[in-house]
């Protein structure tokens, strides 16, 4: 049996949830268009496995659950849905869903040469609707690195940049500490380091691979 196609036209909610129900391919909707999602490397799927596996392995026995790419996010009610790579909410009636979060505490995006301008930017400033969003990562696949952004007083975004396997981010919310090292297991990413010569002030330094 063929792949069922959407055709170009505006669509209900209730159109694209029935759809999304019979479809083998995820669609992020937003405000009535519907846009099919592109598949990953083995990388960015092997980063998302090891995102989910560290956090499920710190959460245990905690009410709480990490869910991974296939469970919808209702970003905005009525307007915006989409599948975050990973995400994790402590809600009740999150808990009991079969299909949709609505209440993540942390949204984990593995960013792509095709999403990293719209993850930092575009769907960032959609995500900071969610009032229980504390915490948002952008893992690079292509070299070890995470920007990761916190709430916090007076929904002010914090930022901080991690640059090393042994860099740790500590969730206060979730009393986990993710690390870096688990993140990038068994990927081939590289952390780059930056040398400098403190004999020649003028010399910038120079990036090494590790």
């Amino acid at each position: 049996m063929g792949q069922a196609e959407l055709q170009p036209r505006r669509y209900t909610v209730q159109e694209y949830m029935e759809f999304e129900e019979r479809s083998g391919v995820r669609h992020e909707f937003y405000d009535g268009e519907v846009f099919a999602m592109a598949g990953g490397t083995i990388r960015h799927n092997t980063i998302i496995l090891n995102a989910a596996f560290a956090l499920r392995q710190g959460l245990r026995g905690k009410k709480c659950k990490v869910v991974a790419e296939n469970v919808q996010l209702a970003v905005r009610e009525g307007q915006y849905y989409n599948y975050p790579d990973v995400a994790v909410t402590c809600a009740s009636a999150d808990l009991r869903a079969e299909r949709i979060i609505r209440e993540p505490i942390l949204l984990i995006e593995v960013l792509s040469k095709s999403t990293e301008s719209h993850d930092r930017t575009w769907k960032f400033n959609q995500y900071k609707q969610l009032p229980s969003l504390k915490h948002y990562l952008l893992v690079s696949q292509t070299t070890c690195s995470v920007e990761w952004y916190r709430r916090e007083a007076n929904d002010i975004w914090a930022f901080t940049a991690l640059v090393l396997f042994t860099d740790e981010i500590p969730l206060l919310e979730l009393n986990v500490v993710l690390q870096m090292s688990d993140i990038y297991e068994d990927t081939g990413v590289a952390q780059m380091i930056i040398r400098y010569d403190s004999e020649d002030p003028d010399y910038k330094g120079q990036a090494d691979e590790q």
